[in-house]
């Protein structure tokens, strides 16, 4: 199982309107095929200043790909990313003890990239250092 988190931000002015609608189209993006279990919410005592996360678990790497171009998922990140300050990506986890396993989920996410360059424009402004 991997299990995927953001923790982000909403932009001060976000309404409380687009607040929930972000977080619906996230807990829709999260009820893919792809997505064993999912949750989307409040993030408890970060300390790094985030005030929500998300969180999915996906079962392997050939899930992670579905996943991460599944037409919901794809249609979803327009909507929600103009209305965030700050993203964090990860830290993620997972019980399967590959050794390259991170490097196969990063090249995945560069593959994603070199396909979709608009959405890595509009993640990139986003993204905590």
């Amino acid at each position: 199982m991997i299990v995927h988190m953001l923790r982000f931000t909403f932009k001060e002015t976000a309404t409380d309107e687009e607040r929930e609608h972000v977080l619906a189209v996230m807990r829709r993006t999260g009820s893919v095929e792809s997505v064993s279990f999912s949750t989307v919410g409040q993030s408890l005592g970060d300390p790094d200043g985030f005030s929500h996360a998300y969180c999915v678990g996906i079962t392997d790497l050939p899930a992670l790909r579905r996943y991460m171009h599944d037409p919901v998922h794809l249609e979803g990140d327009p909507l929600i990313l103009p209305h965030l300050a700050r993203i964090a990506i990860g830290p993620d986890l997972s019980d399967d003890m590959t050794p390259t396993l991170a490097e196969d989920i990063l090249a995945l996410h560069e593959e994603k990239v070199a396909l979709y360059p608009e959405w890595a424009a509009g993640l990139g402004p986003l993204l905590a250092a």
